[in-house]
């Protein structure tokens, strides 16, 4: 099945080189970059742990040099691991290779665990003495953010504790999850979740209904394990949280995005009192689709007038790249190197990965993308969000590897505004209004997906956080009826849930990979909404300074970051803005089917 798919599609021989990194698991360089990862880390801990107070800005500099050199030395290694799991996840070889590295990488980071505390907890005199030097600007945002995790370190007997054994705990778990997931197979034609997936968004109902049952059957299937290691995942993250005395199970995700609880908390509330536009899009979309009921497998259905045909990986490409070279031709010089170096990996095969992701791997390297391309006008808008993803970690590489890392909230940003671009530029090739209302109505339910779903899958993962801290284990029934319930109100009358959807919930890996993450989604895709105004608004004026913002990488915190675009990410109307957006888009499909008398 997916050797047919690739064949038709052309993305048979789109894969990643990773030879760019290293010729194979096997290539003696990465025993040589351990090595030197081991020795130095040795040599750094000896030479500085307990001195951190005795040194100027100089000796300081130099020390800081030292770790971001070893770091990316070790981050190049973990990421060809990763990689090279991600393409062959059934291979045993392949998934030894990454606990190895894992557990090595454990190792080295448990004797660099000193310099976090002792730079914490460094009186404010002497550590803005540090800052304030000219020597170490380059390092001041990255450092200054280090000190915010002051009030949530353990002593360095703990946290090299947790060094040692976090090899086998959360992560080890999660490997499973994602083993388990790339092995299985649904329905009698044994096919990948990635397949079954795309018949959602077939116009057939009976084959909608078709995939809900094949999906719901293979969940159910490995149900014990999903519900075992989503219970593991949640107790981990208590047991951190209570050790590291974080008040709530987001306090540690809302600090790593550098964001205030009541940034968080205005996102979430202006979301979730919004579902309205839901409400009225659905209906909208039942009745356009003849039904008497709108059933969870029919949410994705195209509209009849949605052009159905298959887009090659060559005609994707061009798309794509051309929605971008009318944006910035920097831009789309940047996003021709991942076709021309090989930099992608896109046919569906046996034991790879499903969905999509962008790895930035380090700055010395090159980012690397991934999809499962299957020829649908929404893989061409999945190309365009993970090369969005690559243009960015390509232009925040300049920062070198402590600053490149962008909060999760805007690292969203390139992606979804190369989404909009492409979006755009299709749908100013059609002309017939009943086309450019199904190819609308399609957007607006990606939109939809990254926003309202984004949030409603947040109260998700706050019930069954919050369950877990008070009341103990979940059983799968429990998971499944907080599933529904966040899932329905974000619905309210427009979708009936069936009863195959409530195991849904069991196979979306963010909730295990990178708890309370996925409000990340709806923060980037409201903010580029109203970047994307502005650049309507601004028109060649503003690529230079959306670059800049892209260059930026993690060097600068999102509220300080934003303010040459006017956006103060501290007012609630701000949300409600982006919010009205989407509500105007829905009211362009009413008026675009009153147009076409659908």
């Amino acid at each position: 099945m997916e050797k047919d798919l690739n064949l038709i599609t052309g993305a048979s021989d789109v894969l990643w080189q990773l030879e760019d990194l290293y010729k194979d698991p096997h290539d003696p360089q990465i025993e040589k970059d351990l090595d030197f990862c081991v020795s130095e880390a040795n040599a750094i801990r000896e030479k500085y742990s307990g001195h951190l107070a005795e040194l100027d800005a100089k000796e300081f500099l130099e020390l800081v040099k030292r770790l971001e050199n070893l770091s990316e030395r070790l981050g190049k290694v973990s990421a060809y691991a990763f990689l090279n799991f991600a393409t062959k996840s059934n291979d045993p070889e392949a998934g030894a290779f990454l606990q190895k590295i894992k557990e090595m990488a454990s190792q080295i980071s448990k004797e660099l665990v000193f310099f976090e505390l002792e730079w914490a907890n460094l009186p404010d005199s002497k550590a803005n003495e540090l800052l304030d030097d000219p020597a170490l600007s380059h390092y001041r945002h990255y450092l200054k953010s280090l000190r915010r995790y002051k009030p949530h370190l353990l002593t360095e007997t703990e946290e090299r504790l947790l060094a040692e054994l976090s090899p086998v705990g959360r992560s080890s778990w999660i490997n499973l999850f994602d083993k388990v997931l790339a092995h299985q197979r649904y329905g009698p034609n044994q096919r990948t979740q990635e397949e079954v997936l795309k018949d959602l968004y077939m116009p057939d109902r009976k084959i909608r209904e078709q995939a809900s049952k094949e999906l719901t059957e293979g969940l159910k299937q490995e149900l014990l394990v999903f519900t075992h290691t989503f219970n593991v995942v949640l107790a981990d993250k208590m047991i951190e949280d209570r050790l590291r005395k974080y008040p709530q199970w987001i306090s540690s995700m809302n600090l790593a995005n550098e964001l205030r609880d009541e940034t968080v908390d205005a996102l979430i509330n202006s979301v979730t009192s919004r579902y309205d536009i839901v409400e009225r899009f659905y209906l909208l979309k039942k009745r356009l689709l003849g039904l008497d009921e709108l059933l969870d497998y029919d949410r994705y259905a195209p509209l009849p007038w949605l052009p159905q045909r298959t887009v090659s990986w060559n005609e994707a490409k061009e798309i794509v790249l051309n929605s971008f070279r009318k944006f910035s031709e920097e831009i789309a010089e940047i996003a021709a190197l991942f076709f021309e170096k090989k930099w992608i990996h896109a046919p569906v095969l046996p034991g790879k990965t499903g969905g999509a992701f962008a790895h930035p791997v380090t700055p010395s390297a090159h980012p690397y993308v991934l999809v499962n391309f299957t020829g649908t006008l929404r893989d061409v808008e999945t190309l365009a969000h993970e090369l969005g993803h690559g243009v960015h970690q390509v232009l925040a590489a300049e920062k070198g590897y402590f600053n490149a890392e962008t909060p999760l909230t805007l690292a969203e940003t390139a992606s979804v505004f190369g989404e909009m671009l492409v979006f755009q530029d299709i749908l100013n090739t059609l002309q017939d209004p009943r086309e450019k209302l199904g190819f609308t109505a399609a957007k607006i339910e990606s939109i939809f997906a990254t926003v309202f779903r984004q949030i409603a899958m947040n109260r998700f993962e706050d019930a069954i956080h919050n369950h877990r801290r008070r009341e103990g284990e979940l059983a799968p029934e429990t998971f499944s009826d907080y599933w529904m319930d966040t899932q329905q109100q974000m619905f309210r009358k427009s979708v009936k849930l069936t009863e195959n959807y409530r195991v849904w919930w069991s196979y979306i890996s963010h909730f295990l990979h990178v708890p309370g993450y996925v409000y990340s989604y709806a923060f980037g895709e409201l903010l580029v909404l109203s970047l994307y105004g502005l650049y309507q608004e601004e028109g060649e004026s503003f690529p230079p300074k959306y670059i800049e913002l892209l260059k930026s990488g993690g060097s600068k915190d999102p509220y300080e970051v934003l303010q040459p675009f006017g956006i103060d990410l501290g007012d609630h109307q701000f949300w409600h803005k982006g919010l009205s957006i989407i509500e105007n888009m829905v009211q362009e499909a009413e008026d675009l089917a009153k147009q076409a008398q659908c």
